[in-house]
């Protein structure tokens, strides 16, 4: 008998949906071809314990087999939190007046790990956010150095120069100012023969890292 009610109340919840709209997927046109609503659901249970954007998701899948697949996993929690990292975008003035103008921030809350992004950015194209996330994925702790930065600037202009060949349309969008970012570091990248040489000088002379320490936890003198 039990057996029957079980089967019962199977059959009158799969009835239920018909009558339930099915999500709708909205593909923005910056999207490459390949993320199609389709792809869009088979990726959003990979990635949906790190954020609720679709675009992370998009630029999360568009990391794997770069240079930045070892951020996409340190971001699905191969880090030193050992737990996914969420990833929102959130008006960075909120957290210290002086980060408002801020890309990005990585950020450390107890135990877990966070990488907040300025709105702005919200519309950009997800090769470029992706970018972005396999720079602030490296930062893992409270400490930071002029190494660490310079490790991270040049792991994310080296992912650009990747994703910008794999998905040639994502740097069309010259007007954008995260595009803007990251192809102002792929020129220093190309100019240094693809090392950190300018990029280190960029990163050495920027009033922001002025009173950085050398090195950091895991990044040695350069």
């Amino acid at each position: 008998m039990k057996k029957f009610i079980g089967v019962l109340t199977l059959s009158v919840l799969l009835t239920l949906p018909a009558w339930a709209k099915e999500e709708e997927i909205f593909i923005p046109g910056n999207y490459p071809e390949k993320y199609n609503a389709e792809k869009i659901k088979e990726i959003k249970p990979m990635y949906k314990n790190i954020s609720k954007e679709q675009v992370i998701h998009v630029a999360l899948d568009m990391l794997q087999g770069t240079n930045g697949d070892f951020s996409r996993k340190a971001i699905m929690g191969n880090n030193l939190s050992g737990k996914p990292v969420k990833v929102e975008f959130k008006e960075l003035g909120a957290i210290k007046p002086e980060y408002a103008e801020f890309d990005a921030l990585g950020w450390k809350k107890g135990k877990n790990l966070f990488i907040y992004i300025n709105p702005k950015h919200k519309d950009a194209p997800p090769a470029a956010i992706a970018a972005l996330l396999a720079h602030e994925a490296l930062h893992q702790d409270e400490y930071n150095s002029l190494a660490e930065e310079t490790y991270a600037w040049t792991m994310e202009a080296a992912v650009w120069c990747e994703l910008s060949k794999i998905y040639p349309d994502s740097g069309d969008e010259n007007l954008h100012p995260l595009v803007n970012r990251e192809n102002t570091l792929k020129k220093l990248f190309e100019r240094g023969g693809y090392t950190n040489q300018y990029i280190k000088k960029t990163v050495y002379s920027n009033e922001g890292y002025k009173n950085l320490p050398s090195t950091s936890p895991g990044f040695e003198e350069l």
